[in-house]
C-alpha cells in the first residue's frame, strides 16, 4: 500500500473499472433470471384471465402512474418555490431594559 503524506493512496483505476463491470454483470444476471422466471410463470399454466382481471390490471397501472406523476410534480413544485430550503432560525429582538417599559427600579 502506498502512503503519501499520511493518507492512503486512492484505489487504482483498474480495480475501480473491474468492480463496476462486476456490479453490472451481477445486475444483468439478476435481470435475466427475473425475465426467465417471469416467462416460466406466465406460460406454466393454461388458466385464462377474465376481462375483469385485465380491466383491474389496467386501472391499477393507470392509478399508480397518476400517483407517481403527481408526487413528482409536487417535488418539483416545492423545489422551485423554495420550500426545500434549510430552516433558518430568526431570533426575536431582545427587549432592552432601558426602553421605559420596565417596572420600578
Amino acid at each position: 500500500m502506498n502512503v503519501t503524506g499520511g493518507q492512503p493512496a486512492p484505489p487504482e483505476a483498474q480495480d475501480s473499472k473491474l468492480a463496476r463491470w462486476l456490479v453490472v454483470a451481477v445486475l444483468c444476471a439478476i435481470l435475466v433470471a427475473a425475465c426467465v422466471l417471469g416467462y416460466l410463470g406466465w406460460t406454466s399454466t393454461d388458466t385464462s384471465v377474465p376481462a375483469s382481471g385485465y380491466v383491474a390490471l389496467v386501472l391499477g397501472v393507470v392509478f399508480s402512474l397518476v400517483v407517481g406523476v403527481g408526487l413528482m410534480a409536487l417535488v418539483f413544485y416545492s423545489s422551485r418555490k423554495g420550500y426545500d430550503e434549510p430552516v433558518v432560525l430568526i431570533r426575536e429582538p431582545e427587549s432592552d431594559p432601558d426602553d421605559g417599559q420596565s417596572g420600578p427600579r
